[in-house]
């Protein structure tokens, strides 16, 4: 299994409804992209100068899957708006 680890730093003009509406277009990945075996995200709760703004921790059975679901069309829309509102993106991928 492949857990892959994406941390969201925002621009600091983003607004509460672009935040919501990458929140809605991530929970509606699970159901359309059937690679996706685990799919959690949220904000940050405690802004500290160590945070970043915001995580997703996904799980796919391997490295292909996660290839399929990152260039699957309705993952590609969601990944164009999170680039528009982030400064910077961290990604972990790993096996367990």
């Amino acid at each position: 299994m492949l857990k892959h680890i994406v941390f969201m730093k925002f621009k600091a003009t983003v607004t509460t409804s672009e935040i919501e509406e990458i929140k809605q277009g991530l929970e509606s990945l699970p159901a359309v992209i059937p690679e996706i075996k685990g799919f959690e995200f949220g904000q940050d709760i405690l802004h500290t100068e160590r945070s970043w703004d915001f995580a997703l921790v996904s799980t796919f059975e391997n490295v292909d899957a996660m290839k399929r679901y990152q260039v699957n069309p309705d993952h590609q829309v969601v990944v164009k708006k999170v680039r528009a509102i982030c400064d910077s993106l961290v990604v972990v991928d790993f096996n367990f």
